[in-house]
């Protein structure tokens, strides 16, 4: 799953951390039309409260009894429920579903040096995979394999019955130059899941008139790139085709680990821009990750249908692998 700060895991520590005791709830398999999907969360405290979702709220309170069973046990319990059609119904389903969940006590099977991990990883936005053997519970964390998983963030059971909770950070994009295009962008990007980040060190760009609500970055893009820290989880997007804006933005993310880069310009702007990074000493296959001219060949003709081509070449790529 893609996790929120603060989710489940920050809450499961911090109950466990109080004496409060903590339990947390997975979906670790789903037939049907379930309610929620693989890797969903809810965490329940000793005391009974909860927080989070792993059926819409058609069998959370059976969970909730089950979890502070198996906090006094000490045990792992490895539910299955299914979900009738009216359950389903409404919690906005058309049928229903069945859905296996598994139950973990906080330091009696999942380790609270484990979850500290996780926590902190999440905190410092690092990909991480937390991999259980769903019979007993309890398991580890990883940073490599299962590369499908984390690039379609999608958490489940592996051919050897191990079950893999994918831990991704938000996603981002960073979007140098507060045009028209972006103003198109920005709200698209939103709404298919990402935090935008505008950086544009021209204030009458950059506005809050312009860009209601949304984070602006007066900074130039070099400095800006640094302070954001670009990772696997952010896209780039440069929308001033001017090199003393975009260059800058540039150097700092061919060294970095951004899924996508996209620049705005002609073939022929292109050409010069791979020819001054070419200079400066970038190699080929780093240039090469540039998409440029940014977007997919949709034929678009007005801002709007370009931040649709740039949205869509940038799913594509986080997806399917560039």
């Amino acid at each position: 799953m893609t996790s929120d700060l603060k989710g489940a895991p920050e809450l499961a520590l911090e109950w466990h951390t109080a004496g409060r005791g903590a339990v947390l709830a997975t979906v670790v398999q789903t037939w049907g039309s379930a309610p929620r999907r693989i890797g969903a969360q809810m965490v329940v405290s000793g005391d009974g409260q909860i927080e989070g979702s792993v059926s819409g709220g058609c069998v959370e309170g059976a969970v909730m009894v089950e979890a502070l069973e198996a906090l006094e046990e000490g045990k792992a319990r490895l539910l299955e429920f299914g979900v009738s059609d009216g359950d389903a119904f409404a919690v906005g389903l058309a049928c229903g579903g069945t859905i296996k969940v598994l139950v973990e006590p906080i330091g009696k099977v999942l380790d609270e040096a484990v979850l500290g991990q996780l926590v902190q990883a999440r905190s410092e936005r690092r990909p991480v995979a937390y991999v259980c053997d769903i019979s007993n519970g309890g398991g580890t964390l990883v940073t490599e394999g299962y590369e499908d998983r984390f690039r379609m963030d999608r958490s489940g059971l592996e051919e050897d019955g191990s079950f893999v909770a994918i831990h991704n950070p938000p996603l981002r994009v960073v979007i140098v130059g507060a045009v028209h295009i972006a103003q198109a962008f920005v709200p698209m990007a939103r709404i298919a899941g990402f935090d935008p980040i505008l950086v544009d060190p021209r204030s009458a760009f950059g506005s809050e008139a312009r860009f209601p609500g949304e984070e602006i970055l007066e900074d130039w893009p070099d400095e800006a790139m640094e302070r954001i820290g670009l990772d696997t989880r952010t896209a780039l997007v440069l929308l001033t085709h001017d090199p003393k804006l975009d260059d800058p933005a540039l150097h700092i993310a061919l060294a970095s680990g951004t899924f996508y880069i996209g620049a705005l310009g002609s073939k022929r702007t292109h050409a010069s821009r791979v020819a001054r990074l070419t200079d400066a000493g970038f190699s080929a296959d780093q240039i090469a990750r540039i998409h440029g001219p940014v977007g997919l060949d949709i034929g678009a003709s007005n801002p709007a249908e370009i931040a649709v081509s740039i949205l869509s070449q940038m799913l594509q790529v986080l997806r399917k692998g560039a």
